[in-house]
């Protein structure tokens, strides 16, 4: 080809139509990845089996007739598409590092579930990408491989803890990315590097296990899986392989612009005000506030909305954030390989009885009650973004771990709210601020929270904002 497709729908169109090999295709991207080893986006490539991959995905293709190629599902909907998962998932053939040195990094023998879904659509793995120690931050950082780092300034954090997988797909290494949110972890990044960062309602993406260390202590399910694009449609085309839909939220947002009419409140009030300020920056209220105009533009009715939240609620996810820490058996060797951030949350999630993180689980499942409740109002609720542009790398982890968890929710207090109640949102780039540091322009966005089942809703609005 001439030119390489831009956008992941029209490569998936080149790749099924023969415009393009599967293998072709993998090299293009694996030389992109291997450009930009600067970015810290990657902390295992996986060529040599993702070049088998793509070679046996060109080989079923060639057995097939022109004929049979069109016919519904004669190849996988994602047929030969690169894509890479989160180091936090096993991906058969790869080591699997959690981001942590405490833990052996194994190279695992099955794909996790949601990665077998992927696989079985077609879908050819180049690796693994960074995130934080377990999961646990909003930057991208640990002590197992180098920082990930963010393609509009790479003295700057991408967000975590899916920022490899959104570095790389906004500097082009990936067509999209598949994510995972327990805490903001695919809006996060999505805002921080100028992307469409889809969070599922729970239960959404089948995959989603409802399990885990939190449901020990009763807690609501906290982490879902989604899509991490640079279009809406390609968001949409990843989210309908993830939860096996062959078109509902790709053809939903094809028809995004005869919606209008939605009654939308907007607020800027976050839960964790109760505990201590969470100060908006200018650029953060421009792009929520220009979120605001594209809506009313379209016909929606933008309001003011008033939120109630449970001043409880700081305390209260903090202590169930944190609670499954104190499930994993370390030595004492392997406990001095974490990060002083881990250790110490580690540390109180342990010395706190099991009646006290019982309590917090149900108080917790009670504030979830209370969100559904209060944005149940609206069909939508709009919110900003991120409070402010991307820290420097290192910012956060120089804090020591209180200052540190207090810094992470300063810069993302409109995120882990949506968790807890188990509803969908969307991070909608908006706009490109000036780099205060001198060095070119950062995207700054909004997020829309939707009802239950509204995903194919919001990727609409979001289809609407992005539209120009």
């Amino acid at each position: 080809m001439s030119e390489f497709p831009g956008t992941a729908v029209d490569l998936q169109t080149a790749l099924r139509t023969g415009g393009i090999s599967a293998r072709e295709t993998a090299e293009h991207f694996l030389g992109r990845i291997a450009e930009r080893p600067d970015l810290g986006a990657f902390v295992t490539v996986t060529a040599e089996q993702a070049l088998a991959e793509a070679s046996a995905a060109d080989a079923r293709f060639a057995a097939l007739t022109p004929e049979e190629r069109a016919v519904p599902g004669a190849l996988p909907a994602l047929h030969g598409l690169p894509i890479a998962h989160k180091d936090l998932v096993e991906v058969a053939g790869a080591p699997t590092t959690r981001g942590t040195a405490a833990l052996p990094a194994a190279v695992a023998e099955h794909d996790h579930t949601g990665v077998a879904v992927l696989r079985a659509a077609g879908t050819v793995s180049l690796g693994k990408t960074q995130v934080p120690e377990l999961g646990l931050n909003a930057y991208s950082e640990n002590l197992v491989a180098a920082p990930a780092r963010n393609p509009f300034d790479p003295e700057r954090t991408p967000g975590g803890s899916s920022g490899g997988s959104a570095a790389s797909v906004a500097a082009g290494l990936l067509p999209v990315a598949p994510g995972s949110d327990g805490g903001g972890s695919i809006r996060i990044p999505a805002l921080a590097c100028g992307l469409i960062g889809l969070k599922p309602g729970l239960g959404t993406v089948p995959t989603d296990v409802i399990g885990g260390p939190l449901d020990d202590f009763g807690a609501p399910k906290l982490v879902v899986s989604g899509p991490l694009a640079r279009t809406v449609e390609d968001a949409a085309l990843l989210l309908d392989a993830m939860t096996g839909s062959p078109t509902p939220a790709l053809a939903a947002v094809r028809e995004a612009e005869g919606l209008t009419g939605l009654r939308i409140g907007m607020s800027a009030a976050s839960p964790f005000e109760a505990a201590h300020p969470t100060p908006i920056s200018a650029e953060a209220r421009a792009a929520y506030e220009a979120a605001a105009a594209g809506l009313a533009a379209h016909g929606h009715h933008v309001e003011q909305a008033s939120i109630a939240y449970d001043p409880r609620y700081t305390e209260v996810f903090t202590s169930c954030w944190m609670a499954g820490l104190s499930l994993i058996e370390l030595t004492p060797e392997a406990e001095a390989r974490l990060t002083p951030f881990t250790r110490v949350f580690r540390e109180r999630a342990i010395a706190t009885p099991r009646e006290t993180h019982l309590r917090a689980a149900e108080e917790l499942r009670g504030i979830a009650a209370g969100l559904r409740a209060e944005w149940g109002r609206y069909d939508v609720v709009l919110t900003p973004g991120l409070a402010a542009l991307p820290p420097r790398i290192g910012a956060f982890a120089e804090l020591d771990a209180d200052a540190d968890y207090r810094a992470q929710c300063e810069w993302t207090p409109f995120t882990s709210m949506v968790n807890v109640s188990g509803l969908p949102a969307i991070a909608v780039p908006m706009l490109d601020a000036p780099n205060p540091d001198g060095a070119g322009r950062l995207p700054m966005g909004a997020q829309l929270i939707g009802r239950p089942g509204s995903e194919p809703l919001l990727l609409q609005l979001a289809a609407q904002l992005t539209a120009a």
